[in-house]
């Protein structure tokens, strides 16, 4: 099982929460809240209103999220769904817990303790320069006061 921290809409009460409960995509187990250690900026952007984390560490705020744990099977149906590598990049990050609801090892629960987990997290380097510029935000709603309504793919041109 690896652990992945989502900040956009995969989280519970998003567009694309579905993705993540559809057991036919793999396992995905809340574990908790968290937030990234370093800032992000966090932009919507494109036609569609996308949500990303642009890969630019110490620019922006600490990212809200939720920490998953998930089997091999989601990891590749994620790899895909976000476009990785060439919209999203996979990496680790370092993610501060904040709530923790994960049961596990003796290792998952010092890890908790400890405040900060190692996550794959879809963050990208492959934007354009324009995106800097856009408001950032340290937590992501689809039907947020930004007023920036996501598009789901099934609805998109």
């Amino acid at each position: 099982m690896a652990r992945v921290f989502v900040y956009g809409t995969l989280k519970k009460g998003q567009p694309n929460y579905k993705h993540m409960i559809n057991t036919a995509k793999g396992l995905a187990k809340f574990q908790g809240t968290g937030r990234t250690v370093e800032k992000y900026p966090l932009v919507i952007a494109g036609k569609y209103n996308i949500p990303y984390m642009l890969n630019i560490p110490g620019t922006g705020h600490h990212v809200a999220g939720e920490i998953y744990s998930v089997d091999d099977q989601m990891l590749r149906f994620l790899d895909e769904f976000e476009g990785c590598p060439d919209m999203y990049q996979r990496t680790l990050m370092r993610i501060e817990v904040v709530e923790w609801e994960g049961k596990g090892g003796a290792g998952e629960g010092r890890a908790a303790a400890a405040g900060i987990v190692e996550c794959f997290v879809y963050s990208t380097k492959t934007y354009p320069p324009e995106w800097v510029s856009l408001p950032y935000h340290d937590s992501y709603d689809s039907s947020g006061k930004h007023g920036l309504s996501y598009v789901l793919r099934e609805s998109r041109d």
